[in-house]
């Protein structure tokens, strides 16, 4: 076997060429630059980086103006062939669109893309683009193209069958016929609060309640599923052909949702029927309505025993309430009596049943005979404190359930709740309500919305279940929570239950102008 001796001297007769075959490798070559003259490696045109990023122009295919299509009225863009998107200038979204919109970027890779600045009004949009080839003959050359765009004005379809009158396809009418809006106000509140009329196209304010205007079926299903755990309601659903295409046999309908609120608030007294009496757990047959939430929560206002009325029940058998919170009566406490203890009630306090004797207090001094009642709120009471309660014998009740009613089974007074001093509010209330719509104010509706203010100061329950403001009209801001928001001086047991504002909220405009109450 023959070795090689790698030490050996090279022979001066072999050339570098000579080697090259014996060991089986190939030498690339270079050449010079047509342009320049310096060593480069060999191309297709023979020219340096340098020179082809002067003699080349990779970014000749690329568009260089574009148009954007751009809606003033909801404040969106066109994206091709028909979705409307939100996009802020110099955003992501945006520089999204952009992209999409150029043309000649197949074989090309885009390595950066900024926005320049552009004068606000100028309707014009300018990218900076730096774009590469990753393979082929121009392989790594890079190169910058400004792409202007021109913002073209359009109306979305939604904003023209606005500006068309003709853009609603859906509308829920609220209506509640009754003497006491308590329970409207009530529910105009939680709309406020969890913005359920947001995807309103408008709200017009109608007798008796608001109409709600919707562009599509999803979204009014959607509020009158919230109305739905919100108030007691009766919905009634209809539908009305306004259009039919014979060629595709597509059918296009107006939809309308009758909403009704049960004719109860607050405060009210109802007269129970037999059947709904034993269904609720023996109740008795005259019952107040302490609250009406996604069902009316009755209890016994001699007893306190409790009882839940749902809609169902309701509207099956429905019912007026035979007293409502304006025939209240202000009454003197004359003596306080303990009469015994309930078991069907929780709490210490609720568990007991007291015999109570009342003056009116238009009559103290006047009249030395009191009258005799029950209650469970008189661990509430003192003697000397004011209360507001129905006088039953000076009423003239038109119900056939409450004529049925033996003579032992209907108190003379009954007692709803204590009653404030409203003369020692030293300072107007620095709180406020909005509402949805500039409804006409007459001195009935200032009245009871006077009344629905009173019962946030005197009831926790509803004043942490909906927003309350402050502020000016102008600019609302938000309380401390150190600030106490009531100004009426009540007695320590009931005070300690009161707890500082913390569900302010500032800098909301509905409708474009404030909508409040001053008091």
């Amino acid at each position: 076997m023959e070795y090689v001796d790698f030490n050996a001297k090279r022979s001066p007769n072999k050339s570098y060429l000579d080697d090259a075959h014996t060991f089986g490798y190939k030498t690339a070559g270079k050449i010079l630059c047509c342009n320049c003259g310096i060593l480069i490696e060999p191309n297709l045109k023979n020219m340096c980086f340098v020179c082809l990023n002067e003699h080349v122009d990779i970014t000749a295919n690329i568009t260089k103006h574009a148009v954007l299509q751009y809606c003033r009225k909801c404040e969106r863009y066109l994206q091709p062939p028909g979705e409307w998107i939100k996009a802020s200038l110099n955003s992501p979204e945006l520089m999204t669109l952009c992209l999409k919109k150029v043309r000649g970027l197949k074989d090309l890779k885009v390595s950066c893309a900024d926005f320049l600045w552009t004068e606000p009004h100028s309707k014009r949009i300018k990218i900076d683009l730096k774009v590469y080839f990753e393979t082929g003959e121009y392989a790594g050359l890079k190169q910058g193209v400004i792409i202007e765009y021109t913002v073209q004005y359009y109306m979305c379809p939604e904003c023209h069958r606005v500006e068309a009158k003709d853009y609603w396809r859906c509308v829920v009418q609220v209506r509640q016929h009754a003497e006491n809006l308590k329970t409207y106000f009530y529910l105009e509140q939680m709309i406020l609060k969890h913005r359920a009329h947001d995807h309103t196209l408008g709200i017009k304010p109608m007798h008796g309640g608001l109409d709600f205007y919707f562009s599509n079926e999803q979204n009014a299903r959607k509020f009158v599923n919230f109305l739905e755990t919100t108030v007691p309601i009766k919905i009634t659903f209809s539908k009305r052909l306004i259009k039919h295409d014979h060629n595709n046999n597509v059918h296009y309908y107006k939809y309308t949702w009758s909403v009704e609120i049960a004719p109860l608030s607050r405060d009210s007294l109802v007269c129970l029927t037999k059947k709904l009496r034993h269904q609720l757990g023996a109740m008795p047959a005259i019952c107040l309505v302490h609250k009406v939430t996604s069902c009316a929560h009755l209890i016994d206002p001699l007893t306190g025993q409790k009882a839940e009325l749902s809609a169902n029940h309701f509207f099956r058998s429905p019912f007026e309430a035979i007293c409502n919170p304006r025939q209240l009566i202000e009454y003197i406490v004359m003596d306080i009596e303990l009469v015994r203890s309930s078991r069907q009630q929780d709490g210490p306090y609720s568990q007991r049943i007291f015999d109570i004797w009342l003056i009116k207090a238009t009559q103290v001094g006047l009249n030395e005979h009191a009258v005799h009642t029950r209650t469970y709120l008189g661990y509430l009471l003192n003697v000397g404190d004011s209360v507001m309660a129905y006088s039953l014998k000076d009423i003239n009740i038109n119900e056939a359930e409450f004529e049925k009613l033996g003579v032992e089974h209907v108190p003379d007074v009954i007692i709803v709740r204590k009653c404030f001093d409203k003369t020692s509010r030293s300072m107007p209330r620095r709180w406020k309500l909005k509402y949805l719509t500039f409804e006409p104010i007459n001195e009935q509706m200032t009245k009871e919305k006077e009344e629905f203010l009173d019962d946030i100061e005197q009831d926790m329950e509803i004043y942490k279940s909906i927003n309350v403001y402050s502020g000016s009209c102008e600019e609302l801001n938000l309380m401390e929570t150190t600030d106490n928001v009531f100004n009426n001086n009540v007695d320590d047991a009931t005070a300690s239950s009161y707890e500082p504002l913390e569900e302010s909220i500032s800098k909301l405009s509905l409708n474009g102008n404030c909508n409040e109450t001053n008091s």
